[in-house]
């Protein structure tokens, strides 16, 4: 059975679905069935706001981390992909900016994307997704210029903005493209146009990226403004961008690149002051997320052990703080945290987060 309403247990971020991955990663399975149960009591949601994070795609990915989906799941995972390609197309169609959920990790494209990389074979679907993601990298007409194919006429709060803004952060930005990009050229996966599309979202962040956002006046600029100071997280800020500009050069074969996006992690968290700006525990934008981001630059980083003083202080802080967290779930609560402190990924779930 599915249903269009939105039971809020599956909700991957702090819903059962997202304990059930902390269950998984124990191999606590009586307990992650009964959260599963609890997911899913009400049917399986495959209405416009099923993505990743919500309904049949964020069961998808957790029974996947476990014994696997259904035929039932994935055909209802197939659905929600091709209703979603068929309104971008038709926003292609008519020359429009695209809102971000179009195409965002969390909400968008990208995520359903890094869902069906993860799948064991390769699923039809994922050369049009990732098409359509390369579409973003072709220069659109606003009302008096042209402007990045991904700029959205909304703000990052989702209401009108004027002249839109250009969003670069891993999980509403540009960097989960570039990333799910560059873990499926990484993965054999080539589309035409794709590593020219990483070409061109990698050089944006290269200008663009110590900013969360940017604006119209930061395209005006001659150089963007020098960004105020900020939270370094997954979601948000160099962190999360440096990420996904290691697995571009990666992708790319260009050490410079890569070289550049390492040193960047490492200044960042070695600084104290900005240290002192980050204020919880989570994935999504505490220590959690930082700590399973920095593993993941060290594992695939030619020179791994810079980063062993960044992963036991980040492991410290952690450790001394999740239980704090005033919430159970994933994103923003204690499972995440703990999935982060304990230092494994034999599930990949660390993939729902662009990192793997």
């Amino acid at each position: 059975m599915t249903t269009t309403t939105v039971p809020s247990t599956q909700d991957l971020s702090e819903g059962a679905l997202g304990r059930a991955l902390l269950d998984i990663e124990r191999r606590d399975l009586s307990t992650a069935r009964r959260h599963l149960t609890q997911a899913t009591v009400r049917g399986v949601s495959t209405g416009s706001n099923a993505s990743l994070f919500h309904g049949a795609p964020a069961l998808e990915f957790v029974l996947t981390r476990a014994n696997g989906a259904s035929d039932d799941v994935r055909s209802a995972v197939d659905r929600v992909v091709d209703a979603r390609l068929a309104a971008a197309h038709r926003r292609q169609a008519a020359g429009t900016l695209p809102h971000p959920a179009e195409w965002d990790h969390i909400r968008g494209l990208t995520g359903l994307a890094a869902l069906l990389l993860s799948r064991r074979t390769i699923a039809p679907r994922l050369p049009d997704v990732l098409a359509c993601l390369v579409a973003l990298a072709r220069p659109t007409r606003g009302d008096s210029r042209m402007l990045p194919g991904w700029w959205s006429p909304v703000g990052p709060d989702g209401k009108t903005m004027t002249g839109g803004h250009g969003n670069n952060g891993m999980a509403h930005g540009i960097s989960g493209p570039l990333a799910v990009l560059s873990l499926a050229l990484r993965a054999g996966v080539n589309v035409p146009g794709q590593e020219e599309a990483v070409g061109t979202f990698a050089t944006w962040l290269d200008r663009h990226g110590t900013h969360y956002w940017s604006t119209a006046a930061h395209l005006d600029a001659e150089q963007p403004p020098k960004a105020d100071p900020a939270r370094q997280s997954w979601c948000y800020g160099q962190p999360g961008i440096a990420r996904a500009q290691q697995l571009a050069a990666l992708a790319l074969g260009d050490t410079t690149r890569r070289q550049a996006a390492e040193d960047t992690v490492a200044a960042i968290l070695t600084d104290p002051l900005q240290l002192a700006r980050i204020t919880d525990s989570t994935l999504c934008h505490g220590w959690a997320g930082l700590l399973t981001l920095t593993r993941a630059v060290a594992a695939d980083s030619p020179a791994p052990d810079r980063f062993t003083p960044i992963i036991q202080d980040l492991h410290r802080r952690l450790a001394a703080d999740w239980e704090h967290l005033p919430k159970p779930g994933f994103m923003e609560g204690r499972a995440g945290a703990q999935l982060a402190l304990h230092a494994t990924d034999t599930t990949g779930w660390s993939r729902a987060l662009l990192l793997t």
